[in-house]
């Protein structure tokens, strides 16, 4: 059996240092893009396009536009905000 040395383990972050504050508020964020992917799916699930055929393509590009549209608008809908605020209260920080 194999002792692992103590001085091996990751450093924990400091509650309220500006790093960790950074990196919660970019996993709120992308929280926030996965929620806005999943309206816009919903949303747009039985569109219908004049100008299309039934291509395969037509889909796969549709569903890259809405995943960039979310990633694009994260933290501008009021969802990233809420979390960080909460998360931040509760002193969880991000690894």
């Amino acid at each position: 059996m194999e002792l692992v040395s103590i001085n091996n383990h990751k450093e924990l972050p400091k509650i309220g240092s500006k790093e960790s504050d950074k990196l919660l508020r970019e996993k709120t964020d992308q929280f926030e893009s996965i929620i806005v992917k999943m309206m816009l799916d919903e949303a747009m699930k039985d569109e219908k396009n004049l100008f299309s055929t039934n291509d395969p393509g037509d889909k796969i590009f549709k569903s890259m536009y809405r995943e960039e549209l979310s990633n694009a608008s994260a933290g501008g809908f009021g969802f990233s905000q809420m979390l960080f605020d909460h998360l931040s209260q509760k002193g969880v920080k991000s690894n």
